[in-house]
């Protein structure tokens, strides 16, 4: 049983780990001109593995087709996923690309529901993503494209993890995702690679957002969910482009205006109040979110 204290420790790590995942992706921002967003990609990639294999080598032994080809396309879209959404932040900037991206798991969330009040929350999500990309009077068509099919990713990302999760026993089905997804990554980052913009420093970042985007969280996730209910895990995940879009001003010194500011909440609490209001149930699509780590 859950404690109060259980509930608190849990709940500051869970606001610990979308802090250190949106640093990450800020400091994903001032790599990806230097070094191109698939380096950026491949390293965060690298170090999953590293942190990944050890601790879940997977028995590739007698595996059916059936039972493996849910880790293998989790393992493309894995690569997509951050491919897309690192391109779409060198263009639309972090705080508008993470609010975008978001809305793929809040629509898994609201896929199956009848709930006026869900309609509504969409609606409302909707229309804050449309001011939020439409403040100037100017659409970036390629940054948005990008940052819906992060968004789309995401999506699948979480059904394919739930698929892959019933396939594989603890982190065995995630190490074979995590080893595809470095698979595709690494020749589209060879085929970019300028060894001249390499320099210790930009080495040293490159590693440190492996560590904080994946590795930091990674480790910190049973933690969590051992102590705080996958509803109130996603609740704090509504959040993140708030987030995102505070480290988005002060490391990448993105400006936003007042009407952007507030529909990057609008989507927050728009999302957070459908997630706070829906009954309790098993594995809720959004809270699976809980075992992804993008």
């Amino acid at each position: 049983m859950r404690t109060r204290r259980d509930k608190l420790s849990g709940a500051g790590a869970q606001l610990a780990t979308e802090v250190s995942i949106n640093f990450g992706s800020s400091l994903a921002g001032l790599l990806i001109p230097v070094v191109g967003s698939p380096i950026v990609v491949a390293a965060r990639q690298i170090v999953m593995v590293i942190v990944v294999l050890p601790l879940a080598r997977p028995k590739l032994k007698n595996l059916t087709w059936a039972r493996i080809w849910p880790a293998l396309a989790l393992g493309v879209v894995l690569a997509v996923m951050n491919l897309t959404f690192y391109q779409a932040v060198s263009i639309l900037g972090l705080g508008i690309a993470a609010t975008i991206e978001f809305l793929g798991p809040f629509a898994l969330a609201l896929i199956t529901s009848r709930r006026v009040l869900d309609f509504v929350c969409a609606a409302a999500a909707a229309g804050g993503v449309f001011l939020l990309t439409w403040s100037d009077g100017t659409l970036n068509v390629l940054g948005i494209v990008l940052a819906l099919t992060a968004a789309a990713s995401w999506f699948f990302y979480i059904l394919l993890t739930r698929r892959v999760a019933t396939e594989f026993a603890g982190l065995e089905g995630i190490s074979v995702a995590s080893m595809v997804s470095l698979v595709i990554v690494v020749p589209i980052a060879l085929f970019t690679l300028d060894l001249s913009a390499f320099t210790w420093g930009v080495v040293g970042l490159l590693l440190l957002v492996g560590v904080v985007s994946s590795a930091f969280p990674y480790t910190l996730d049973t933690y969590i969910l051992r102590r705080i209910s996958p509803r109130l895990y996603a609740i704090i995940t509504s959040f993140g482009p708030v987030i995102a879009a505070g480290f988005g001003a002060l490391v990448l010194g993105e400006t936003f205006t007042l009407l952007q500011q507030i529909a990057i909440v609008v989507v927050c609490v728009a999302a957070g109040a459908a997630i706070a209001t829906q009954r309790d149930r098993p594995m809720y699509d959004l809270e699976l979110t809980a075992t992804a780590i993008p």
